[in-house]
């Protein structure tokens, strides 16, 4: 993660909170980060999540076949908005109570290199909290360190039911 974006991570998790008994941040440990990669999308995408921590997220794609078209070995750019979003959601999520989603409010993205060198990964951070709402940047890196994609998105914490 880039330096910039892990000091904004920093300053997120501790601003916003109305309640002072409210958590700062939640780290999912490793049986939760796993409940994160069984799902069918991330197996049929070929999406694995690999830190989520206090503002903080981190996930791998190693496109499959069928997330590469129409160019082989490349996957396509709504593959990668995906890992981006679900990314940085997870970040977002990160910064709310045990038990509380989030949904996106905002998402865009940017691609500025074609992505051609696997694996990609996605590093995400939360740049400013406001109340229930999460303010995250991200950015998708390929194998050579170079990004294929930049993004910025807003996220609504849902209150546990």
């Amino acid at each position: 993660m880039t330096r910039r974006l892990a000091a904004r991570a920093r300053a997120a998790a501790h601003c916003g909170s109305q309640d002072p008994q409210e958590p700062i941040a939640l780290d999912f440990d490793d049986a939760h980060v796993a409940r994160l990669n069984d799902n069918p999308l991330y197996r049929a995408l070929g999406i694995r999540v690999e830190t989520v921590s206090a503002g903080n997220a981190q996930a791998t794609l190693s496109p499959t076949g069928s997330a590469c078209w129409p160019m082989p070995d490349q996957p396509h750019g709504g593959v990668l908005f995906t890992l981006l979003d679900t990314t940085t959601a997870w970040a977002a999520m990160s910064l709310g109570e045990n038990g509380e989603g989030c949904v996106t409010v905002d998402c865009s993205i940017q691609y500025p290199a074609p992505a051609r060198h696997a694996p990609f990964t996605c590093i995400a951070a939360a740049t400013r909290r406001a109340g229930r709402t999460v303010f995250m940047r991200a950015e998708v890196l390929d194998a050579q360190g170079t990004p294929v994609a930049l993004g910025q998105a807003t996220f609504r914490l849902l209150k546990s039911k």
